[in-house]
């Protein structure tokens, strides 16, 4: 008899990653980076599913554009960013991606693109169909990723606008009492 098939998400059939602090993953992948890659020491976002590198490789040298810098940068270091990787991923439980700046230029390679489910309401579902019928996105995951870029693009002053119908909010409800 066949065992049933797990209908479960990814991180609910396998283990979870090791805990790990931002302060740890930087102190590893220092020792880990060859000196000189960087100008100064990258950066390390994470989440379950990935840890994301960044490093800075200042102004492009010899001539050469901001893109053709990164593309130097990523085939000479190619063999060894994918060693690191390797060593990163058994020891943390993620894929390890890398991005670096050129000037004003930032570039990622192979980052990872997790799924995420969600339940949505009528209404939700039609904000991400009218984005289909618009030509914005070709699919409802495609818009609703789109959506999820835009809050992240203004994100400090969404945030911040709420915080101040907060704090407005509450200066009301002072005056009442």
């Amino acid at each position: 008899m066949t065992p049933p098939r797990s209908s479960g998400s990814r991180r609910e059939r396998s283990a979870a990653p090791p805990a790990t602090d931002t302060a740890t993953l930087l102190g590893w992948f220092a020792d880990a980076l060859p000196d000189g890659w960087f100008v100064e020491p990258p950066t390390v976002r994470h989440d379950d599913d990935e840890i994301l590198v960044t490093g800075n490789l200042g102004p492009p040298g010899a001539g050469l554009s901001h893109e053709q810098q990164i593309v130097a940068f990523r085939e000479a270091t190619r063999e060894q960013r994918m060693a690191i990787a390797d060593e990163a991923e058994t020891a943390f439980g993620r894929k390890v991606s890398w991005a670096v700046v050129c000037g004003e230029t930032e570039a990622r390679f192979t980052t990872v693109n997790a799924p995420a489910m969600t339940r949505l309401r009528i209404d939700e579902r039609q904000v991400l169909d009218t984005l289909i019928d618009a030509g914005v996105a070709r699919s409802r995951s495609e818009a609703l990723a789109w959506c999820v870029r835009l809050v992240g693009q203004h994100e400090d002053d969404w945030i911040r606008e709420l915080r101040e119908a907060i704090d407005h909010v509450k200066a009301v409800r002072d005056q009442r009492a």
